[in-house]
């Protein structure tokens, strides 16, 4: 690979791909940023890219760099001209469909960190083109290995408030929510993971990554084991890794690795490893984990929900319980929706949006 577009350069996931793109010479085409302006300046800097996009206009003045494309229409531009053949997809939320529907169109493989984009619209993409930029289907799929499989595992953390009790819970604010007791990343994905939704969209992801409703996840504190495969002959295989996410990078932009990335896991520091149930009481969006699964064209539905939910719960309209609460209810209140296009699913995002706020 000589050249990538990175959406999303300055979260984690972005960090991480230069980090990656630097140690195997991988030329840096394009850089997309939100609001994070000092830094992308200096990743400008660093890595010289041809063409930069920034998500508001008003910030054009301030970036250091002659050929700056603004709003999603100057993304979508900057993927259709582009020459490289990779498209690293790291932005949050809704704002990844378009993109990675474009970059596909267009007939580019997309290592994709925006689980919103299989989550809203997997059916209307080749997944053939995607390789997933996630610590549990990396794993998923460095285990299976094309022997036949009876069912898949993931593992979550459980969240900020996995410890709490559900009395406490109920009065948790926005800045509660966002303690990660594993790590630090951005907002939306720590509340996500507080109320086990981002867990409901890793499954509808491996659903389409893997073409099975045979899925589910447990709780592993200390993120250590990322996914577990049982075979059909009765074994079970798990991945342990650190908590770090440069190795499924690594692996997208390069395909095959055979140095190390990580540090190996030390087992003896590790200690016991124990495996919890996600209980409903905690994780109320967890009612309708099989449902979904079996009726993955909601993901549409329960992402737009959870996208206003998670406002209205920073902007204290809500409590913590409320967002699943708001979830849940639009999920019902929709669940004869089915989207026949991807113009349909526009609709549909904006109609729940509505109901929801």
């Amino acid at each position: 690979m000589s050249s990538i577009v990175l959406l999303g350069s300055t979260g984690s996931i972005g960090v991480n791909t230069l980090i990656i793109a630097k140690r195997y010479n991988i030329a840096i085409e394009a850089l997309i940023a939100g609001n994070n302006i000092d830094l992308l300046n200096a990743q400008i800097k660093e890595h010289q890219p041809k063409v930069v996009a920034i998500a508001n206009k008003a910030d054009k003045e301030r970036i250091n760099h002659p050929n700056v494309l603004c709003g999603s229409e100057g993304i979508l531009q900057l993927i259709e001209e582009s020459k490289s053949d990779t498209i690293v997809n790291a932005l949050v939320g809704y704002a990844g469909l378009a993109p990675t529907l474009k970059a596909t169109s267009l007939g580019k493989r997309v290592a994709l960190a925006n689980k919103e984009s299989l989550v809203v619209a997997g059916e209307f993409i080749d997944m053939s083109l995607i390789t997933p930029i996630d610590s549990e289907h990396f794993g998923l799929w460095y285990l299976m290995n094309e022997r036949p499989i009876s069912k898949l595992y993931i593992t979550a953390s459980g969240g900020a408030f996995r410890d709490w009790k559900l009395d406490k819970m109920k009065n948790a604010t926005f800045s509660d929510a966002l303690k990660h007791p594993n790590w630090a990343m951005g907002n939306k994905i720590t509340i996500d993971s507080a109320t086990m939704t981002n867990k409901l969209f890793e499954l509808l992801e491996a659903k389409w990554l893997f073409n099975t409703s045979s899925i589910d996840a447990v709780i592993e504190k200390k993120s250590i084991i990322h996914a577990l495969v049982e075979f059909k002959d009765g074994s079970t295989t798990a991945h342990f890794a650190g908590v770090d996410m440069k190795l499924p990078i690594a692996f997208a932009l390069r395909g095959e690795i055979e140095e190390a990335i990580l540090p190996n896991v030390d087992l003896l520091s590790m200690g016991a490893v124990e495996f919890l149930p996600i209980e409903e009481s905690r994780y109320p969006i967890w009612q309708i984990k099989e449902h979904i699964l079996n009726n993955p064209h909601l993901g549409v539905v329960v992402n737009a929900a959870n996208e206003e939910a998670i406002k209205a719960f920073q902007e204290e309209r809500c409590s913590f319980f409320g967002m699943s609460e708001m979830v849940l209810n639009a999920y019902k209140k929709f669940e004869n929706f089915k989207a026949g296009s991807i113009d349909e699913i526009v609709q549909i995002d904006k109609e729940v949006r509505a109901y929801v706020s």
